[in-house]
């Protein structure tokens, strides 16, 4: 148990490099980021299938199309607009917002099936409406017109990358829950493929800053591209489904918050500052919040 936690706990930490990828790479545009990340990604997939072990099989022409196009939607869809959420907002609000996604799939499950009575989630959900409110209310209040547009915009983007990853885990768990489902080896390599192409449909967007930037900033971005693509992509897969085969689904469900408690630190180690009053109660309130919820829902399905 104690290595399947571990490595939950990586894949959070991981998966917390997205929010602070794009400003790491200035100049650099989000969209060079996300092509360099991607490709790396697709490219590592691609040559672990030389061995044949990690080869496709068995996988019809159908689910793996979904699966690439999983890769485009949940990989190159997410992290872009995250990384713009990151880049208009700060390094606080989209982590916060985004990391509701293991509160937001199940509940919107239990819309469909009612599991469980919504009373039993009402206090942690005023707890993570709380939690980002408070961080939102002092942040906005001390900005200009210009400024509050520009978080707001960056809200905007964080909800959407929210969205995105919502789609994506609903398309996904029906898939995996299906007869017969992909082995995650697999999965992961089709949503590598899928990522891939994604990276290529994007390279019009790219900009011509390796053309001009010293060579130690061109390096650090290919070298970040390769942490992305190797690390946070393929390894964090490869990390989450260890953690997944080796402990309750309890447990998992919760260590998705590592995501959002890296991710902020991760982003306020960068601006070289602690969290303010309100910065750390109101992360303290999603935390308790998102892990109180996932905690209702899972209790609820094990003991159905």
């Amino acid at each position: 148990m104690l290595l399947g936690i571990l490595a939950g706990l990586l894949t959070g930490a991981l998966w917390g490099l997205t929010f602070v990828a794009a400003r790491l790479v200035h100049p650099f545009s989000v969209w060079d980021i996300t092509i360099g990340r991607y490709f790396v990604f697709g490219i590592t997939c691609l040559i672990t299938m030389l061995h044949p072990r990690f080869r496709l099989q068995g996988v019809g022409v159908k689910r793996a199309l979904i699966g690439m196009a999983l890769g485009v939607i949940g990989y190159v869809g997410y992290f872009l607009l995250a990384s713009q959420a990151v880049l208009l907002a700060g390094p606080v609000i989209p982590p916060l917002i985004i990391g509701v996604t293991p509160v937001v799939l199940p509940a919107i499950a239990n819309l469909m099936e009612r599991t469980i009575a919504w009373r039993r989630l009402a206090a942690p959900l005023v707890m993570i409406a709380a939690g980002i409110l408070v961080v939102n209310l002092e942040l906005v209040a001390k900005l200009d017109i210009a400024g509050q547009h520009m978080v707001l915009a960056g809200a905007g983007c964080a909800v959407a990358a929210l969205l995105v990853w919502v789609i994506y885990g609903i398309v996904n768990s029906r898939l995996m829950r299906a007869d017969n489902p992909p082995s995650a080896m697999d999965w992961t390599t089709l949503h590598g493929l899928g990522a891939l192409i994604g990276s290529i449909l994007l390279l019009p967007m790219a900009s011509d800053a390796y053309q001009t930037v010293p060579s130690e900033v061109l390096t650090r971005f290919v070298l970040w591209s390769l942490v992305l693509g190797m690390a946070a992509s393929w390894l964090a897969t490869w990390c989450w489904s260890f953690a997944s085969n080796r402990l309750p689904l309890a447990l998992t469900a919760q260590l998705i918050v590592a995501e959002t408690v890296f991710g902020l630190i991760f982003g306020l180690t960068m601006d070289l500052r602690l969290p303010t009053p309100s910065e750390g109660f109101g992360c303290l309130l999603q935390v308790i919040g998102v892990s109180l919820a996932v905690r209702e829902f899972t209790r609820r399905k094990t003991a159905s």
